[in-house]
């Protein structure tokens, strides 16, 4: 399959799952008799946009047609994507006038600098695919399966569905793997031709019933702020909120900001730990 074969899939799919999930009574349509699927019909989507059925239809199931900017646009308000939602459509239908960006696993100097002095504030440059590249000693305390894992699993999408015991377990974290799989999936829509990124979810997939799963739902977010409580084996429950600043393109400084003293006392116990 090549790389427009791929991404058409990829259309197919994410339109088919955006559709399913949108009721008739959501858009002021009578629910009509029994339905064989769940959500709108083909021809509901393709009235509700203004474009012709035998169309939509051919673009859902993924045939070579282009589609452009105001027709992506109804369907797009017809289906109520949000803003991530639409970025990632434009960009499996080939509308994006955005640059493919490049994967940058270069962290400068002055970024590690950074990352020592912010302390007991936990943090790392992460790439888009969720590869950790550099830590500071907090976050090492924190996390240290990840930062001790191969090179290969030092990834949080890998060790959030792949370690079942860890050191600090993500409390909520049925919502919150979830988000992040739909952040990942943004960002993999703009490496799809990417025979790294293709293998990364082949294998992430083999091996994580779960997030096969997840993955299979289509839904796509965008990075940002979160409020996020763990329980550590030693010290408890711990509360930070976390930050999410873009570096380089394609690189991000992740940083967890303790949210009581009791979070900063145990995250200075762990850098004490981390360091003998």
């Amino acid at each position: 399959m090549n790389v427009a074969e791929a991404r058409r899939t990829d259309l197919s799919a994410f339109l088919r799952s955006r559709r399913e999930r949108i009721t008739p009574e959501m858009v002021d349509l009578a629910p009509g008799p029994r339905r064989r699927t769940p959500g709108l019909r083909r021809e509901e989507v393709a009235q509700l946009a203004g474009v012709g059925v035998t169309w939509y239809t051919w673009l859902e199931q993924g045939r070579p047609i282009n589609a452009s900017s105001q027709v992506l646009d109804a369907i797009a308000r017809t289906l109520r994507l949000d803003t991530a939602e639409r970025r990632h459509l434009y960009r499996l239908a080939g509308q994006t006038e955005e640059p493919v960006p490049v994967d940058c696993s270069q962290v400068t100097p002055e970024i590690r600098e950074i990352l020592d002095r912010l302390g007991d504030m936990p943090a790392c440059v992460a790439n888009s695919r969720c590869d950790a590249l550099a830590w500071n000693a907090a976050y090492a305390g924190l996390f240290p399966e990840l930062t001790g894992a191969p090179e290969g699993e030092r990834n949080s999408l890998w060790q959030s569905c792949l370690n079942p015991s860890p050191t600090t377990l993500l409390l909520d974290r049925d919502n919150e793997l979830a988000r992040a799989v739909a952040v990942f999936r943004g960002a993999y829509s703009r490496h799809a031709d990417d025979p790294s990124w293709q293998d990364f979810v082949r294998r992430l997939s083999e091996e994580s019933a779960e997030f096969a799963r997840l993955w299979a739902r289509q839904d796509v977010a965008e990075p940002g702020p979160r409020v996020k409580a763990f329980r550590h084996v030693a010290y408890g429950t711990l509360r930070f909120s976390t930050t999410s600043l873009t570096a380089v393109p394609e690189l991000r400084l992740i940083v967890y900001t303790p949210l009581d003293d009791e979070t900063r006392t145990a995250v200075s116990a762990l850098m004490g730990e981390a360091a003998r």
